[in-house]
């Protein structure tokens, strides 16, 4: 598992743990959060906030591990971001699973955070053993 590809993916992984986890704690922060709105874009609130924090901390401890663990974060993640961002659009502007705040800004990122996420985790799978072949 050597090679430029997978130290892109190990980078990746503690680059979403940091993204999450600032994402996270500014969640709680008033004046970054107005009225339960993230940069007055995202709605969240504090389980959208422990989500960020919870995808962070383990995005940051698999990119400290290894590639194999940075790729099964993107893998997992990415479907269940994927799945999150499915939910988002059918509750709309209402909550996830019941208790996860949602609006179509969050929506739309989920949609992009999987794409990202399930590329890291499959699609550069291919790239890196053609690479190492």
């Amino acid at each position: 598992m050597k090679g430029g590809g997978y130290a892109v993916t190990k980078t990746m992984a503690t680059v979403f743990g940091v993204v999450f986890l600032l994402v996270g704690i500014l969640g709680f922060i008033p004046g970054v959060t107005n009225d339960s709105m993230l940069f007055g874009l995202f709605h969240v609130n504090v389980a959208h906030n422990v989500v960020h924090l919870l995808s962070g901390a383990i995005a940051l401890w698999a990119g400290m591990q290894s590639a194999a663990y940075s790729k099964t974060y993107f893998q997992v993640f990415g479907v269940i971001y994927a799945l999150v961002a499915i939910l988002g659009f059918v509750v709309a502007d209402g909550d996830v699973l019941g208790f996860i705040s949602n609006n179509t800004a969050d929506t739309w990122l989920h949609v992009v955070i999987a794409v990202i996420a399930l590329y890291f985790g499959f699609a550069s799978m291919k790239t890196d053993s053609v690479k190492a072949a």
